[in-house]
């Protein structure tokens, strides 16, 4: 059997053993879809009506507010299950089984993949809970059946990058407790985009760090995708920031699980 053919099998049983932790712990997906639905419904429900108001659309409100905020709760689904991804890493490092895979006669990377995909998948299942609540509250897409397909896509693109991140947290993280604060910054970074509110309704400083930041254009294009607004450059821009940061946290990754033990 080739190089690739014995990767490709290892990173598949490595796999089955992230996806049957998550069978055995379907509280944990439950409860990275939990944080985002409580977000959603304080906002739509306490903040919808008046911040719904001062969108400027037509008819104003919690329902044009509950449109133009899912995609920024869809992003903050991503990023719950980041943190997740990084706890999971940091939590083998510290027991010791993955010093137990570096002695056995198995691909490396096939441990990282695993942990990625079981991430990529948990990741879809919590965003399909969100979504699911969103419709129940109001949430309203106009998107066409080639749109949800290729959201979905786009989901998973921005899944993966910031999950081979988390990876890379994971590792570096000294402890479970770190591993668990380290991902803080990327759930707290929507609040600090056009998520919640325009950009252009926040002070010059703040302003300009909305709209440099990764974030902004994946909310953006998630918007367009599903609710029709125009896209222009915001695509181009988060699939480079994507490109970037799974690049990024690919080759750290790598990095810092080739070094000695």
């Amino acid at each position: 059997m080739s190089t690739p053919a014995l990767a490709l099998r290892d990173s598949a049983t490595m796999l089955r053993r992230n996806l049957k932790h998550m069978r055995r712990y379907p509280s944990m997906t439950v409860l990275l879809a939990g944080m985002p639905i409580v977000f959603l419904l304080l906002f739509v429900y306490v903040f919808g009506g008046t911040l719904g108001d001062g969108l400027g659309t037509p008819g104003g409100g919690r329902a044009a507010y509950v449109n133009y905020v899912t995609p920024a709760i869809i992003l903050m689904t991503i990023t719950a299950v980041v943190q997740g991804t990084a706890i999971s890493v940091a939590t083998d490092l510290t027991e010791g089984i993955i010093a137990r895979f570096r002695t056995m006669a198995i691909a490396r990377v096939s441990v990282l993949t695993g942990h990625v995909v079981g991430s990529v998948v948990q990741a879809l299942i919590s965003l399909t809970l969100v979504i699911g609540v969103a419709l129940l509250v109001g949430f309203r897409p106009t998107a066409s059946f080639g749109e949800w397909l290729a959201t979905a896509g786009f989901l998973i693109v921005v899944t993966f990058a910031l999950v081979w991140l988390s990876v890379a947290l994971g590792q570096v993280s000294k402890s479970v407790e770190t591993a668990s604060n380290l991902p803080m910054p990327l759930i707290l970074l929507p609040f600090l985009s056009s998520g919640f509110v325009p950009t252009d309704s926040m002070p010059a400083g703040l302003r300009w760090i909305a709209e440099y930041q990764p974030f902004t254009p994946i909310i953006e294009t998630m918007r367009g995708l599903l609710l029709g607004t125009p896209i222009g450059n915001n695509a181009y821009f988060a699939l480079g920031w994507c490109a970037l940061i799974a690049l990024g946290g690919y080759l750290w990754s790598k990095k810092l699980f080739n070094r000695a033990a």
